[in-house]
């Protein structure tokens, strides 16, 4: 017998900047799949959730790197 294969899978790609812990990385994870059940009834098994770090030299903010745009905010 096969496993049904669930259509519709949940993936949510979240980009920031480096710097978050692994703590808060952990806890953005629980929350997005917490949100996709509660919101979308999705199972908590078929949903996956990756989190990008990005270094700030290389994201853009208002014109600006965001390294750079930090240096302004004084």
């Amino acid at each position: 017998m096969f496993a049904r294969k669930e259509k519709n899978v949940p993936y949510v790609n979240i980009q920031i900047t480096q710097g978050a812990t692994r703590e808060q990385k952990a806890e953005l994870v629980k929350d997005v799949t917490d949100s996709l059940v509660r919101v979308l009834n999705k199972k908590p098994e078929h949903t996956h959730v990756v989190i990008q770090e990005i270094a700030e030299q290389d994201w853009g903010f208002s014109g600006l790197l965001t390294d750079d745009w930090k240096k302004t905010q004084g």
